[in-house]
């Protein structure tokens, strides 16, 4: 296969949630670029009209469907709208995440902890059965579900994010050993601490941001662009042959001991 081949999009159907900013959206775009048409997902649609404005002018078809990553009516719904709109879903991007529990895990109020987990974990999962059996009627498919380095080793004062984290690395590699004779590749992306709406309480924090940065050779946060090679790679032929991984996007922060 020529190398311009291995990683063109062109004529592939990617599903993105919490695409509306950050991450999400920086995947979506760069998706889009590669010749992907695609499905954007967040809680407000008025998030995701500049992100579908910015697929558009690339040339590519977008659907915007307002969907709640943690009920699974609404995703659903949104698969149907897939469904609809191109006939099935080659890639899927499970990116939707929340943490809205800082602190001691002891102290963690019971409904955010079961929050977290509804959106990180089993959005992740409903969102996989759902898109399955529409891959393998294509002949295969990518699934990258974001993680993050939390997930290989708990982050203070975000314990239960952290734990939902290493569920998506578990449910990763699960899914690759069931899915992998269907030609479905499932992989993670596991991030350090990225310049996002979510990431930006950990920076502006003296105890988190600065231990961090000091630990990072590359001596600078990350970036939602900073994603989008590795992301693009995962979901393209390029990746045929990996499946299961967790691939650590940190800046050297882990290695530098902290994470």
């Amino acid at each position: 296969m020529a190398l311009n081949n291995m990683f063109d999009l062109t004529g592939k159907v990617a599903l993105v949630t919490g695409a509306s900013r950050g991450i999400g959206e920086a995947i979506a775009v760069g998706m889009a670029e590669a010749g992907a048409d695609l499905v954007i997902a967040s809680r407000r649609q008025d998030g995701l009209m500049p992100v579908a404005a910015q697929i558009e002018a690339l040339g590519r078809k977008v659907v915007v469907v307002p969907t709640n990553a943690g009920e699974s009516d609404q995703l659903e719904a949104l698969v149907a709208k897939a469904v609809e709109a191109f006939g099935g879903v080659d890639i899927l991007v499970n990116n939707a995440g929340i943490s809205p529990a800082f602190g001691p895990l002891v102290e963690a109020d019971d409904r955010l902890v079961e929050k977290i987990f509804k959106v990180n974990v089993f959005g992740y999962v409903k969102l996989a059965q759902l898109c399955y059996p529409l891959m393998k009627a294509r002949g295969g498919g990518k699934i990258i579900n974001i993680a993050s380095v939390a997930g290989l080793k708990p982050g203070k004062g975000i314990v239960a994010y952290s734990m939902s984290k290493a569920a998506v690395i578990s449910l990763t590699q699960g899914l690759a050993n069931e899915l992998g004779p269907d030609n479905i590749q499932v992989n993670a992306i596991a991030p350090g601490i990225v310049r996002t709406k979510m990431g930006s309480y950990l920076i502006e924090n003296e105890h988190i941001g600065g231990p961090a940065l000091a630990a990072m050779p590359v001596g600078r946060f990350g970036e939602p662009q900073d994603l989008v090679g590795l992301a693009l790679y995962l979901s393209t032929a390029a990746s045929n042959w990996v499946t299961g991984t967790v691939s650590v996007i940190d800046g050297g922060q882990s290695i530098g001991g902290v994470i």
